[in-house]
């Protein structure tokens, strides 16, 4: 097996290179759903009016987040047991598998109940798909980076994310604007996207093939121990309080980030009264700065500490949310909406750019990516998959602001938490299977 042992710097960049590209596109195909949901859901759904249609979507984007759980725990199990890389190539296929189905499924009016059922069906598979890819990839980054520059490789996971997010905001914004007519892009255009994602992921598999194995895997792998267990949830149960900690600190970081980031598009248009072009243009360019912030407040990680930052987040999470989200409601111009997500994404980039890296740090290597991935995604299925569906459930019954009480409450929880929590930095698990590999 070809290890990371001696890697040159270019080559470790190769290699996290190889596995953030297909972070990206995995990423794309997962947010395509939501970038192009208002115009597809009168395909799928061509009752009610626009907000129902959008709860019907909603649903079904927060059913795709039960399959994360399960995702997490098949994949990250697989990747514990044969490899971070034979985990992250299966799961490409697996959301290139989902974004064929929905490219290709008719509509209500051809196939009738059929319809949504199909689209219910990919979203599984992309669930299952991003729920093993996030704790892997996250295992991956963080095990292949320097002890010195960890926090900030390991944000590139989120860089990823975010561009992944932005890229179908692109595609949308140009297909708007571009090449396709409102109504061409209602009756038909809204599958290009789909299609493009199913594409990509081919290149993201090719690259994958190339990537390098991360020594601590390799290490352990050598060692042979019958004892060490890798990737059973017995094995992982024996550290119930690094379990706790990564449903805490995920809690109220997820929440956020869905609802500044996902949730923001349908949030301008339906809620602050903005038209889609805008609110879209609006969304691409806060995120495209969001994202140049991951590797910055990551470095910054790698300096003062994990814990630190993460209060920082907290604070001014609880602080602020009903303030920001209170005043975007009811906004007057785009230049006032534009620095509000910018500050509530700033708030957000002391959550995402050092999540990844502080769940590896928790635990040993035979279960991190089973560890890093099952209860991130069983948080993320609860809070963030369910955001847009909260939020437009509390507007539907007339009560919007009750969703902004409601992402305060979790991210002072998650405050809580990181209050208590060791600094993951000075007490890293990779740090510690390092050493005693290196003793071997």
């Amino acid at each position: 097996m070809e290890t990371s042992r001696a890697l040159s710097p270019a080559q470790r960049l190769r290699s996290i290179f190889s596995g953030s590209v297909g972070n990206l596109v995995e990423w794309y195909d997962w947010y395509v759903y939501a970038a192009f949901s208002l115009y597809f859901a009168k395909v799928f759904f061509p009752k009610g009016d626009l907000t129902s249609q959008l709860l019907n979507t909603a649903a079904i984007f927060a059913v795709g987040f039960l399959m994360r759980p399960l995702g997490g725990w098949l994949l990250g199990r697989y990747a514990d047991r044969h490899g971070r890389k034979a985990a992250l190539m299966l799961s490409v296929l697996l959301m290139c598998g989902g974004s064929l189905i929905i490219t290709f499924t008719p509509g209500y009016a051809t196939i009738g109940i059929f319809a949504p059922i199909l689209l219910v069906l990919a979203r599984l598979l992309q669930g299952l798909s991003v729920g093993g890819e996030y704790g892997t990839s996250a295992t991956y980054l963080s095990e292949m980076a320097t002890r010195e520059h960890r926090g900030f490789w390991s944000s590139f996971q989120y860089v990823t994310l975010v561009m992944g997010h932005l890229l179908a905001l692109l595609v949308l914004i140009l297909l708007q604007r571009v090449f396709l007519t409102d109504e061409q892009l209602r009756e038909w255009g809204w599958r290009i996207p789909f299609a493009i994602g199913a594409m990509a992921a081919v290149v993201a598999l090719w690259l994958r093939r190339n990537m390098v194995e991360s020594e601590s895997f390799s290490r352990s792998r050598e060692t042979g121990d019958p004892e060490r267990k890798q990737g059973s949830l017995r094995a992982l149960m024996q550290h119930p309080r690094a379990v706790f900690t990564v449903i805490g600190l995920t809690m109220g970081g997820t929440l956020a980030f869905y609802t500044y980031t996902t949730y923001m598009h349908k949030f301008l248009v339906n809620s602050a009264g903005m038209d889609s072009q805008t609110a879209s243009l609006l969304n691409a360019s806060t995120l495209f700065l969001y994202m140049l912030m991951q590797p910055v407040v990551g470095a910054l990680s790698d300096r003062i500490g994990r814990r630190p930052i993460l209060i920082t987040f907290g604070v001014l999470g609880t602080l602020l949310t009903v303030p920001i989200l209170s005043q975007l409601q009811s906004v007057n111009t785009t230049s006032q909406a534009f620095w509000l997500i910018m500050a509530a994404l700033t708030i957000v980039s002391g959550y995402t750019a050092i999540n990844a890296v502080v769940k590896a740090e928790l635990f040993p290597v035979e279960i991190r990516a089973l560890g890093v991935g099952l209860p991130y995604a069983l948080t993320v299925a609860i809070f963030g998959g369910t955001a847009e569906y909260v939020a437009l459930w509390f507007k539907n019954i007339g009560h919007e602001s009750g969703f902004y009480w409601y992402v305060t409450v979790c991210i002072a929880f998650s405050l809580l938490v990181y209050v208590f929590m060791p600094d993951t930095r000075k007490h890293s698990r990779i740090d510690q299977d390092e050493a005693q590999g290196a003793s071997r």
